[in-house]
């Protein structure tokens, strides 16, 4: 068979079922592509309305998320409270018992405790109660001394240790009471008693020397030596020591009223060697420590008679020492026979007949006021005093000398 060239643009049938296939292909690929496009557009338009309506709801519940926020952040703390509370509450417990374990076994321990029930115990059967008051109980309610120690730990033999020393600082304080007593006895007795007392505190004043009232007796036994002595050189040793011992029993209690009168006693002591400066700054020391020991103890009659004397000495001064006491102290100082003589009265007041030289000063008062009755009368009550002491004989050659004045 010959062959035959096709005519243009003739289709054959295999040709139109291979374009019928193209074009649903493309069509499909067509209605893809828009599918596609439409669910970009779509999407695009739905993610805007969504970005909308968020930041819509975001401006309007903004205060009512930080809230919700706020109170999950406090559930969250209060959860681990109560979770530290449950691992605390059984060590609370353990430490309240063992607290109240160590007060229940503090309270069968203490000594006071114990001591106490023996007291009564004791009380009960009769024995009689021995404890002295050594035995007070501190403001911790234990026993300062003498506690019961058998059966004690060894703690509780450490607070009877401690007692202990109390015991011991009471036993000095019992043996320097028992000397000061005895010297205060020795004092009042006669030369020989005095020079004792001298003797005794010279012993002790290395033991006692830091005593108030040893160091105030001490210089009272020096004034004693003055008094006794007629050597000018001893007199100013024994008068010397005893202002130093004075001063010191002042600067460990100021408020000893004996400090202070002794001090003034030595200041007066003296003035007898001294030069007129120092005699004056001497009376004003006198006076000040005089005054000073009034004030601690108004009742003495002894102080009285003293600022008398002070009293009278001052009334009496030169014009050229009362010169001298301006020109050292501004002022000098001033007083008249009417208030020694109001002194010596308080002291013979307080203590009728209270000494020779008081009546002797008496009269010397009243004869400078021009009462001559009165001089005599107390020179009448001097005379009736014995001479004992070495004051009570300087007032004897005083009131015999004042008693030619007065006797025509």
């Amino acid at each position: 068979m010959a062959y035959k060239p096709a005519l243009p643009f003739q289709k054959t049938k295999e040709m139109y079922h291979s374009e019928n296939k193209g074009l649903v292909l493309g069509i499909m690929a067509g209605a893809a592509a828009a599918i596609s496009f439409f669910l970009i557009w779509y999407h695009k338009n739905e993610t805007h309305n969504e970005s909308g309506t968020i930041m819509t709801l975001h401006g309007r519940q903004l205060q009512v998320l930080e809230k919700l926020n706020g109170l999950v952040i406090s559930v969250e703390e209060l959860k681990r409270e109560i979770k530290f509370l449950k691992e605390a509450i059984p060590k609370l417990e353990e430490l309240v018992r063992d607290e109240l374990q160590g007060k229940a076994n503090a309270h069968r321990i203490s000594p006071s405790h114990r001591a106490t029930k023996k007291r009564k115990a004791e009380t009960a059967c009769g024995t009689p109660d021995n404890t002295s008051s050594e035995e007070a109980e501190s403001e911790g309610g234990y026993i300062t001394a003498h506690t019961d120690t058998e059966g004690e730990s060894e703690e509780e033999k450490g607070w009877v240790i401690s007692s202990g020393a109390t015991v011991v600082r009471s036993e000095e304080e019992t043996k320097l009471a028992n000397l000061l007593q005895n010297v205060d006895h020795l004092h009042g007795g006669s030369v020989d008693d005095k020079k004792k007392s001298f003797r005794l505190l010279l012993e002790e004043k290395e033991q006692y020397g830091k005593h108030a009232r040893f160091l105030w007796r001490l210089a009272r036994a020096y004034g004693d030596m003055f008094e006794m002595t007629t050597d000018v050189e001893e007199k100013k040793k024994y008068v010397a020591n005893g202002k130093i011992s004075a001063g010191k029993a002042i600067q460990l209690d100021a408020m000893s009223a004996e400090s202070h009168q002794w001090f003034a006693v030595m200041c007066g002591y003296m003035s007898e060697f001294e030069s007129m400066q120092n005699k004056i700054k001497n009376g004003y020391l006198f006076k000040e420590h005089l005054d000073k020991a009034i004030e601690l103890k108004p009742q003495d009659p002894f102080l009285y008679y003293l600022n008398g004397r002070w009293c009278y000495s001052v009334s009496q001064l030169s014009w050229i020492e009362k010169k001298v006491a301006e020109a050292l102290f501004g002022t000098p100082p001033t007083s008249t026979i009417e208030e020694a003589l109001q002194n010596f009265l308080k002291a013979e007041e307080m203590h009728p007949g209270y000494s020779k030289y008081n009546y002797v000063y008496l009269a010397k008062c009243y004869n400078k006021l021009g009462q001559k009755s009165n001089a005599l009368k107390y020179c009448d009550s001097a005379l009736s005093v014995l001479s004992v002491t070495n004051e009570d004989r300087e007032a004897q050659k005083d009131l015999e000398t004042l008693l030619l004045t007065l006797k025509p």
